[in-house]
């Protein structure tokens, strides 16, 4: 047994087994009796214990002490290759953070596709105080005793995606707990098991390999909690943030582009014009042609937008799909000339005019990423490309065939496009680039753009910087960590259940994790269905401080959220739904989130406390709310 202390904290590895523990006072975390370190490689499985030349020392320097092992003389079909690596955990003596390394030191001989290392730690009592928190979209936590099985990570858990907005994970035993953040988060993700009524959640992190090679220091950094809950860890990781010079508030955004302050206390509407579904997509249906086309022209757009005006709707931001000739989802990066069925420039231009002189805001969909065959400019030479050589491709949207734009051309084309929009005189106020804060970055092997997957979202937040710089808000799907710098707002942010059918089982307690951490850095809208007597939308609105949707007409059926089946309301009474969340949404949208909690510890009533003192108490079981300003 080997180990490092410092003031409070403990660090021990098991030599003979290689599991580490730590602890801090009367709390203990120890790997699982079942973990087992390894990296799955082309090659098969192998085992940080098969090394046969493994060597511990104990390492003392001027920021801390730690446990350093080398591992080398791995042996393939019984031949032995020359891939080593070293770990090193130790504890940093000024913050007593604990931090576990894994450092490739020569790559010959094995192909690592997955590293799973440091291991999952136990939490194994059938207790609904014992808790895991996953930053599965907007937040869940998963008490040991909860009684869904945890299925459907999306994304399988990649950090910086839907199903990862910030690189970290927690569990707490009572009042004590930890904190894990993936300092190193482009390659990496994580995995997490809960089974049916638990008695347990195990959750840890693994990486994979950029361009085909581990090559850099994979690091995860645990701070341990002691007397606290999901919101330390919450405001421990936002100063995490603070300490990287990463985040920026929506007054700074506002600095720089004073509309900010202009889409705050907004309605939201998302319409669409021009819907082609090519037949070989995976979203045409033969069977009923007529869903897969459609048309409605910006004139009727324009009158829509008035009249609902005449209703006293207030002020609007109009998110507009399938403006240009191509259709939604068809095309890019070539999408314009405007939809010339549809009215054309001209008409296009009269209504974004409309919108500005009604106070309103409007902005457009548009796509980076998703490169089609269908494209003019077309050129696998611009794919992205695997390390293997292949280029991957598949047809499920509605523009068919298609594979992916390498990030490194994306700028050009964002300020190509959006130079013909100027010049046609078309005003925008915010533009939406589809899937660049929801999907994984992208990483390209072509030498003439080689590009990582870490470099791939600075491309994409020079897209987003770029409309900035332009006057223009940017938007993209959903929220990540990455892009916050950058961001003004998002098409959502929605808890996961919200993306599966109405009524099916949620995986957890709904949280609030990233508005915790993000609240006054970006704007929000939130869905405001209403499915049935027992779940209103509108209350997660209220109490994450959020804008709202006043019309959501989703691109795809059944998809993205877009369900049937709700609760039908006259607009009149959706108008008046919406005015009480953008009333709320201008007193507290520049406000950090200061807390959440479960009053009297019970779920179904939860409040939420801002930076101005403004509380807001939702009871989910009773569908009531109350804010107290």
């Amino acid at each position: 047994m080997l180990e490092v202390k410092t003031n409070t904290i403990q660090l021990r590895m098991d030599d003979n087994n290689l599991k580490f523990s730590f602890g801090k006072g009367d709390t203990e975390w120890n790997w699982t009796s079942e973990y087992r370190p390894k990296m799955e490689c082309k090659e098969g499985t192998v085992y940080f214990d098969e090394a046969l030349e493994i060597h511990h020392e104990l390492v003392q320097n001027g920021i801390g002490k730690g446990i350093r092992s080398s591992f080398a003389g791995f042996e393939i079909e019984g031949k032995k290759v020359p891939y080593a690596f070293e770990t090193y955990a130790w504890i940093e003596e000024c913050t007593e953070d604990i931090f576990f390394e894994w450092i490739p030191i020569c790559e010959e001989g094995l192909a690592v596709e997955k590293l799973f290392w440091p291991g999952e730690l136990e939490l194994e009592e059938k207790r609904k105080d014992w808790y895991t928190l996953l930053n599965m979209q907007q937040g869940v936590m998963i008490p040991n005793d909860w009684e869904t099985e945890l299925k459907d990570i999306p994304f399988d858990g990649f950090f910086e995606t839907a199903g990862g907005y910030m690189p970290w994970f927690a569990q707490f035993k009572g009042g004590n707990g930890y904190i894990a953040i993936c300092t190193t988060p482009w390659n990496a993700g994580y995995q997490a098991e809960h089974p049916q009524n638990g008695p347990y959640t195990h959750v840890s992190v693994r990486f994979e390999p950029s361009l085909g090679r581990m090559d850099y220091r994979r690091i995860v950094r645990y701070t341990l909690i002691e007397d606290g809950d999901y919101n330390d860890a919450c405001k421990i990781y936002r100063q995490y943030v603070k300490e990287q010079g990463n985040l920026c508030t929506l007054n700074e955004k506002a600095a720089r582009v004073p509309s900010v302050n202009d889409l705050i206390g907004c309605s939201f509407i998302h319409k669409g014009i021009k819907t082609f579904v090519q037949p070989e997509s995976d979203f045409f249906d033969p069977e009923n042609p007529e869903k897969n086309n459609n048309l409605t022209s910006f004139a009727v757009r324009t009158r829509e937008m008035k009249e609902l005006h005449e209703l006293g709707a207030g002020k609007l931001y109009l998110h507009l799909d399938g403006w240009a000739e191509p259709g939604y989802d068809n095309n890019h990066p070539d999408y314009t000339p405007a939809c010339e069925e549809a009215g054309g420039w001209k008409a296009m231009k009269e209504l974004s005019d409309t919108m500005k002189e009604q106070g309103d805001l409007f902005g457009i969909h548009d796509q980076y990423r998703d490169y089609y065959f269908s494209a003019e400019s077309f050129d696998e030479d611009y794919a992205c490309r695997l390390p293997d050589g292949t280029i991957p491709t598949h047809k499920r949207w509605a523009g068919g065939q298609q594979s992916y734009l390498c990030a490194t051309q994306a700028p050009h084309y964002v300020q190509r496009n959006f130079s013909e929009l100027e010049k046609n005189q078309i005003h925008l106020d915010g533009a939406y680039l589809d899937v660049f804060t929801c999907n994984e970055g992208d990483e390209c092997n072509n030498p003439r753009h080689r590009m990582t997957r870490r470099e791939c979202y600075d491309y994409r937040a020079r897209c987003f910087d770029y409309l900035m710089s332009k006057g223009i808000l940017p938007s993209s799907e959903e929220v990540s960590d990455w892009s916050a710098r950058s961001l003004v707002f998002c098409h959502y942010a929605p808890y996961d259940f919200m993306l599966r059918k109405p009524g099916s089982p949620k995986y957890g307690i709904p949280v609030p994790l990233f508005n915790l951490v993000y609240h006054d850095c970006l704007i929000e809208p939130w869905m405001m269905e209403k499915i049935d007597d027992t779940e209103d939308y509108m209350l997660y609105a209220l109490l994450n401080g959020g804008a709202p949707y006043l019309i959501r007409d989703g691109a795809y059926p059944d998809f993205d959220g877009s369900f049937e089946g709700n609760v039908k309301m006259h607009i009149m009474e959706d108008i008046k739904r919406c005015k009480v969340v953008t009333e709320l949404h201008k007193k507290v949208a520049k406000c950090e989130m200061v807390s959440h909690e479960m009053v009297d510890g019970n779920p179904e009533i939860q409040r939420t406390m801002f930076s101005d003192g403004t509380k807001v108490t939702v009871d989910f079981g009773k569908q009531i709310y109350s804010i107290e300003m």
